[in-house]
């Protein structure tokens, strides 16, 4: 099974540098390719409440014979819990859905700044922290501006932000801001999904070069840059082949050649978190 290195965070805990997105898994098919995944060798799992499958992920957990303290489970907050107490009584119910005595990372899961209650739901997550409902707090798909409101507000930084990024996407000038903050950066959809750049020379040429898939050389560009990514997969195949990314290592050049990909329309959709709700 690949050993997986531990990415350690600004409140002293660590989570894996690789995880596994269970979007849009649920039932007992979900219950299947969680469980595979588990078996696969993933120990960090993300959910949210607007996936629905909190307690698909749970069972999954409960049933792998997998000791509790090795996994991560993650799940994130939906925007129509954003009033301070509704977040509060969200995470709880959280917990309650997940079967776990504490939720190892709770995340925000959209700004929504429209509605403009992002800074509440944060206090309602230091709240679930210091109640001891929740190890981890962080947000996702919060841009620079975000990120120093609710810090600003309450003093505490998150420690993740869960951000699209891809080929296409690479998120620099929002990489720098989380290394200067001290923020680790988790990637959703870190493949592209429906528009994989794997035919892309320099992803192309990588893989060749390594004797690997694109899809590998894509899941190490993100380790090398220091984002944990968490792909998503109902194949055991492929599960296992997006682990396996730890035995060779891309060169700078092949790393900035991937990253030159990146576009300024190159989002999945029209994910702006300056203008998307989520609720």
């Amino acid at each position: 099974m690949t050993e997986i290195p531990q990415i350690t965070l600004n409140d002293g805990s660590s989570i894996p540098a690789i995880g596994f997105g269970t979007y849009p898994l649920v039932g007992d098919e979900g219950f299947d390719a969680i469980t595979s995944a588990i078996g696969a060798g993933y120990r960090l799992l993300d959910s949210a409440v607007n996936y629905e499958n909190e307690g698909t992920v749970g069972a999954a957990i409960a049933a792998s014979g997998v000791e509790r303290a090795d996994i991560t489970v993650q799940t994130k907050l939906p925007g129509r819990h954003h009033e301070t107490e509704a977040a509060v009584r969200s995470g709880w119910e959280s917990r309650y859905r997940l079967g776990v005595e504490q939720i190892d990372v709770l995340l925000i899961h959209w700004p929504n700044p429209i509605t403009g209650k992002y800074r509440e739901a944060w206090r309602g997550l230091v709240e679930l922290q210091r109640q001891g409902v929740v190890g981890t707090i962080g947000v996702s798909n919060f841009t620079e501006q975000h990120l120093r409101d609710i810090i600003d507000e309450t003093g505490v930084v998150p420690a993740i932000n869960q951000i699209e990024l891809h080929p296409r996407f690479p998120q620099e000038e929002l990489l720098a801001v989380h290394r200067e903050l001290g923020i680790r950066t988790e990637a959703w959809s870190p493949l592209g999904k429906r528009k994989p750049a794997y035919e892309e020379a320099p992803i192309a040429d990588a893989a060749a070069a390594h004797g690997v898939s694109p899809a590998q050389v894509i899941l190490r560009w993100h380790f090398q840059r220091g984002v944990i990514p968490l792909p998503k997969s109902a194949t055991p195949e492929r599960q296992a082949a997006n682990l396996d990314i730890f035995g060779f290592e891309l060169t700078e050049p092949e790393v900035a050649a991937v990253t030159a990909l990146g576009r300024a329309d190159g989002r999945l959709f029209d994910g702006d978190p300056n203008r998307h709700e989520e609720h």
